[in-house]
Parts: C-alpha cells; structure tokens; sequence
C-alpha cells in the first residue's frame, strides 16, 4: 500500500476503524489500491461495513458515543500500527507500527476529549454536527488517499498535528476545570 494511503487510514482509523476497513478493503477488491489482503477478504468487508453503520448510528448518541470510544481505545491504535506496517515502505516493523499506532492515537484522542466536551452541552444538535463532520472528514480523507495519495499524507500529517495540538487544550482546559470543583491545583 501507499505510503499516503496507509498513513491517511492510520490516521483516519483513530475516528471511524471500520469504515476505513471497509473503504480499503473495497478498493483492494476493485484494484484501485493496492491494499492488505486480509481486508479484502469478502466476510471482512461485511463485518466492516455492518460496523461503519453501527458505528455511524451510536455516534450520534451523547454518551454512548464516548463509550463506544472508550472500548475503542485499544481497537484503533493496533487498526493504525497494522495499517501503516502494510505500506510499500522499507522500514522497520517496530517504527510502523510504532507510528501508525501513534497516528490513530492523536485522531482518537481528539475526537474522544472533543466528544466529552460536546456531550457535557445541554442540547443534542451539536453532537450530531460533530459527530457527522468527522464522518466526513474521514470520508474525505481517504477519497484523497486513494486518488492522490502524496497529498493525502501531507494532509493526515497536517490533521495528526491539529488533533495533538486539540488533545492539549482540551486536557489542560479539563485540568483547570477539575482544579477550581475541587478547590486544588493539578
């Protein structure tokens, strides 16, 4: 695979794993990319599909969201890691997937504290907007990693730096909330 591609669906596996599944192993199957096998496979796409569409639905639920991500905590990073281990590059094994685990990590953790963020506002429209301007920008990030895969990888590079720069705020921010509840610093 594409080094734009695997890291596009690295990064992108941090928000939506099995859509990004779906989307590569569709693709490997009509020979648009050059995708790892195991996704192709027919039951695995189905799997992934059927996932894409639970996921879509229970992401639009304040609070059964943030726990859907946090049981997802675990799944995407190794999604991540084994995508980016299948990409055309001769590096080493441990780097891979050190990286691609690192790529999903910073997705998931922005879209997981954003979440806890939204969730806490009194009225049920935004979580649905943000829930489905994610969908979207994973939709469009890999339509551009399978049409112009060295774009794609500067793009997921350029989100990877957005989501660690919104996981900083949004901690730091929790921390100074949780410090003035409890009258102490942290």
């Amino acid at each position: 695979m594409d080094l734009g591609t695997a890291v596009a669906g690295s990064w992108s596996s941090g928000i939506s794993v099995y859509a990004v599944a779906a989307i590569l192993g569709i693709s490997g199957r009509l020979e648009w990319v050059d995708s790892p096998d195991f996704l192709q496979r027919p039951w695995v796409i189905a799997v992934a599909v059927v996932l894409t569409v639970v996921e879509l639905i229970i992401d639009k639920i304040s609070y059964l969201d943030s726990t859907w991500d946090a049981v997802h905590t675990f799944i995407r990073p190794v999604a991540g890691a084994l995508l980016l281990t299948a990409s055309d590059v001769s590096a080493g094994t441990v780097l891979l997937a050190g990286s691609g685990a690192t790529l999903a990590l910073l997705a998931h953790g922005a879209k997981a504290s954003t979440r806890l963020l939204v969730n806490a506002s009194p009225e049920p429209v935004s979580n649905v907007v943000v829930s489905t301007s994610e969908d979207g920008i994973v939709a469009a990030l890999m339509a551009l990693a399978l049409a112009a895969p060295e774009l794609a990888l500067v793009v997921a590079l350029v989100l990877a730096m957005l989501s660690a720069i919104v996981v900083y705020f949004v901690v730091r921010g929790g921390r100074r909330i949780l410090a003035r509840r409890g009258g102490r610093q942290i």
